[in-house]
């Protein structure tokens, strides 16, 4: 596998924590600077702090005026050559309960997160003889669930971006792709697992089996398994897959 090119300046938004943590660390080890965004300035500095990002920028993602700012800062230090939208968040409720509010969150953060951030990188990216913009989507962009249409609608959004930049940026060296992990083994999975515990009276153990039977292979994905895909795409060797959702998820899709 062909790895990066010589010291890749990566901007991680959501680095702080989960998936995006074990993607920025993954990114460091195979020697880019690592830039982890998100809006808790405390949970970041602790990655940088641990080795696993260079330098941390706070925002919230689905503001479009603070997405600007901080990627024009970050962007000063070092022109950012990949950029890995991860940021993200979910909530549950049959789509009878699922009131207007409840999809503007989660299009706000889900999808409108990785429309600021690509609006902020792409134009100077496309100048340069190399990028990569790795959406990081989820299975519920391949294919719906029951109790979270608000999320899986802003994730088919994602999917559905990413194919069109690809179209649109084929003729430079830049490469748009998402990632569509399966129930993974992160916090954001962990408060799912209380959601279920508290609403159907199911112990620890059952709730996770919930999830895990999504996956053929009977257990949660791990945040590495889906840092390495993202690295993978990020390699020089991948510069022909652009326009991809690749499933991380055991087989379920």
């Amino acid at each position: 596998m062909s790895g990066l090119p010589h010291s890749p300046h990566a901007l991680v938004t959501g680095g702080g924590r989960g998936i995006g943590r074990a993607i920025a660390a993954a990114l460091v080890e195979a020697g880019a600077t690592v830039t982890v965004l998100g809006r808790n300035a405390a949970t970041l500095e602790e990655a940088v702090s641990a080795g696993a990002a260079h330098f941390a920028a706070v925002a919230d993602v689905s503001d479009e005026t603070s997405m600007k700012v901080a990627i024009s800062e970050a962007s000063a230090r070092k022109p950012i050559d990949i950029l890995i939208a991860n940021a993200g968040s979910a909530e549950s409720a049959p789509f009878s309960k699922s009131d207007s509010a409840l999809f503007a969150r989660m299009l706000d953060v889900n999808f409108m997160g990785v429309v600021h951030a690509v609006s902020a990188v792409l134009p100077g990216m496309k100048d340069r003889p190399y990028g990569r913009i790795v959406a990081i989507a989820s299975t519920a962009g391949l294919k719906g669930y029951a109790y979270v249409s608000a999320y899986t609608a802003a994730k088919h959004a994602v999917v559905g971006l990413v194919r069109s930049l690809a179209i649109e940026t084929a003729g430079s060296n830049v490469t748009v792709n998402a990632v569509c992990p399966g129930f993974t083994d992160t916090d954001l999975v962990a408060g799912s697992i209380e959601n279920i515990m508290k609403k159907t009276g199911r112990s620890r153990e059952q709730a996770i089996a919930g999830l895990a039977k999504h996956n053929p292979q009977g257990r949660l994905i791990s945040p590495r398994e889906v840092a390495d895909t993202v690295l993978w795409l990020c390699g020089e060797g991948a510069g022909a897959i652009t326009g991809q959702a690749i499933a991380v998820a055991g087989g379920e899709i």
